[in-house]
């Protein structure tokens, strides 16, 4: 087989995603020990570490497109700043993920990471998470049982002269300008803040891990746009274009973790074409291989089980919702709140804060739960 732009591709989004992989467990990078830690012990480190990655994510966005070295202006996948503002879905999705990444012990991207350090547990998640994202994508489910009364919600901002979703034309109708100047300034501003609040908190500043992670993390996002969206993702493109039978998913991007694990599914279901390999399936790959490895070196790789019936149903539970909610949703913690945040798309904002309402409800729950048997 001819090495081409394709794998020359593939290859380079496997390396970041095995660095994605190490990075998160060495530094434990989790979104959902962000909120854990907030909502219980009222240490903000790693949250602050999820901000920061979503400030160097979005810096690295500005400055590529400021200096035309990459471009995220047209369709991307996920379309984040597409002009249909899909308000329910974004708070409905993101509401069920946050509810499952508490059930799961984990988000998307940790239950990767876990996996890699010989997690069975969050193996059987990722295999429910999968099952359930390949038939919310390929199959009619999403269709038949959410399509119908969650459409009618959506909003066309075209109709209100609103060129999409991201800050910057927003901004720009209300105020006034041009939409890509307006959404420069506000992107510094917004990378401005999120710097200062992760910055601000001796929980973030004073742990290297918080502050590796959430700069590798958010680097890595970057460099996964650097990929598909410059010169690189421009000849991938045309060279799809010309293929008889075009490679899936040929479109800008970085990293997400919900509709690869169905895209997953969907390739090992026909593991003889080839073409469904595509880069969110190398993405999900390099990642449970980067905390593998990282696991074996540092002697962390450790086998773990189900303690009871009643834990496994939770992970169960937990995995349904991910899958589903992160379909709905159109992204998870890192596809929607650092992915999508370094968009300035209005509904990754959504998204974000709706994941960790539903986690902070469902811990509240779990906390009252546990209280109520005790007592």
């Amino acid at each position: 087989m001819e090495f081409n732009v394709h794998h020359q591709v593939l290859l380079s989004v496997l390396g970041l995603a095995m660095l994605f992989g190490a990075v998160a467990n060495k530094t434990h990078f989790c979104t959902l020990g962000a909120v854990s830690d907030w909502v219980n012990i009222g240490d903000t480190g790693r949250m602050r570490a999820w901000v920061f990655a979503m400030a160097v994510a979005l810096a690295g966005v500005l400055a590529m497109e400021a200096f035309g070295f990459a471009s995220i202006s047209g369709t991307t996948f996920p379309h984040y700043r597409t002009p249909v503002f899909a308000w329910m879905r974004y708070l409905l999705g993101g509401f069920m993920f946050g509810v499952g990444m508490t059930l799961a012990s984990g988000c998307s991207s940790k239950t990767l990471i876990r996996v890699g350090g010989g997690n069975l547990k969050s193996a059987v998640v990722l295999a429910v998470a999968a099952l359930c994202a390949y038939a919310m994508i390929w199959t009619d489910l999403y269709a038949v049982a959410f399509n119908p009364w969650l459409a009618p919600t959506a909003v066309d901002l075209q109709q209100h002269a609103i060129r999409s979703q991201a800050l910057g034309d927003v901004i720009a109708r209300i105020a006034g300008g041009d939409g890509q100047i307006v959404g420069s300034v506000a992107g510094w501003v917004v990378v401005a803040a999120f710097v200062a609040f992760a910055f601000a908190s001796r929980d973030f500043r004073g742990s290297f891990d918080n502050v590796l992670g959430g700069f590798v993390v958010g680097l890595l996002i970057a460099a996964g746009w650097y990929v598909t969206g410059g010169p690189l993702g421009a000849e991938w493109k045309d060279y799809a274009a010309m293929s008889a039978v075009p490679p899936s998913r040929v479109e800008v991007q970085s990293f997400t973790f919900i509709a690869p694990m169905g895209d997953t599914l969907r390739y090992l279901m026909s593991p003889a074409n080839l073409e469904l390999i595509n880069f969110g399936v190398v993405a999900l790959g390099g990642v449970l291989m980067g905390s593998f490895l990282y696991a074996l070196a540092a002697r962390r790789f450790r086998i773990e089980w189900f303690a009871s019936p009643q834990d496994c149903a939770r992970h169960l539970t937990g995995g349904a919702l991910l899958g589903v909610g992160g379909v709905v949703a159109m992204g998870c913690t890192i596809g929607q709140a650092i992915t999508g945040m370094s968009t300035l798309a209005l509904g990754s904002l959504l998204t974000f804060a709706a994941i960790v309402a539903g986690s902070v409800a469902t811990m509240k729950i779990q906390y009252w739960l546990m209280m109520r048997e005790d007592g």
